[in-house]
């Protein structure tokens, strides 16, 4: 099946020892660990951005911070595949701020340009302290014109020209990932040559409604599961019920692998893309 590499996202550092698929697990989580899990499998680092951000308003994590920590995680849990950097996301929430259902958004009252900048300088910030860590680039934006300007500063900026970059992260879609909208900021990103993309957030809708613009050599992520179990008030699996485990399954690896696997079942008959470049 010629679909994007999915990564579970999990709040669970402790997995990485004992699940046997690719786990996306974010820095805030994996601070706190005075002894780190060693992985049995394939893994990525986020940042934790988003949450930084909603929290904050701004990054109270210095870039030496960061590569330092993510420095232990590569040595000691082993595996990394990949790390995000400290990026900007640009929805309006975060830039606005406000409330939604409960959760505040404190603001950071800056413009989409000067948070897609941020972003870039980060990028080529951390790159430089970090030379042997596989950081990959990311775009931000909210408008596809926003994501084509995003491609065309790494170059202004930096002399980056990201369609020989390797994998390039897009952010800033997982709430639009099944619109149309997010279907055009794809395919701008292909028209500027980017073939291997790394899209946060991305389960089921996304899969289906943009599969024909997706390959084997993309990436996705996603923590639905846990919403979906807390949230939604779905039982706990049989299995868990039966052990007197947990009420729900919000924080269970059973469930996840579960959630994973009718996720993909579900995106399966429709995911088969075009190419673009030779598979690796």
């Amino acid at each position: 099946m010629n679909r994007p590499v999915f990564y579970l996202g999990t709040h669970q550092p402790g997995w990485l020892r004992k699940a046997r698929v690719r786990l996306f697990v974010a820095d805030p989580r994996l601070r706190v660990y005075k002894a780190l899990p060693e992985a049995v499998e394939e893994w990525a680092a986020d940042s934790g951005g988003f949450t930084e951000l909603q929290k904050y308003g701004r990054w109270t994590v210095t870039p030496r911070d960061y590569i330092a920590r993510v420095r232990r995680y590569r040595n000691d849990i082993g595996r990394l595949a990949w790390l995000a950097p400290q990026d900007w996301m640009c929805e309006p929430l975060i830039i606005n701020g406000g409330t939604v259902n409960g959760k505040r958004f404190a603001g950071t009252r800056l413009s989409v340009a000067e948070h897609q900048r941020r972003t870039v300088l980060n990028y080529v910030q951390l790159r430089d302290l970090a030379p042997d860590l596989p950081i990959i680039p990311v775009v931000q934006g909210w408008t596809p014109d926003d994501y084509a300007r995003c491609v065309d500063l790494y170059w202004t900026l930096a002399g980056i020209d990201l369609s020989t970059a390797g994998r390039v992260g897009v952010g800033s879609v997982c709430r639009r990932q099944g619109t149309a909208e997010a279907g055009h900021i794809i395919r701008r990103l292909r028209a500027a040559g980017l073939s291997q993309l790394h899209l946060f957030g991305f389960k089921v809708l996304g899969l289906i409604q943009h599969a024909d613009l997706l390959t084997n050599r993309d990436t996705c992520d996603s923590l639905a599961w846990s919403d979906t179990a807390r949230k939604l008030r779905r039982p706990a699996l049989a299995q868990c019920v039966l052990a007197g485990r947990h009420k729900n399954c919000a924080n269970c690896l059973p469930y996840a692998l579960h959630w994973r696997r009718s996720m993909l079942a579900a995106a399966a008959p429709l995911t088969q893309p075009r190419t673009y470049g030779a598979a690796v």
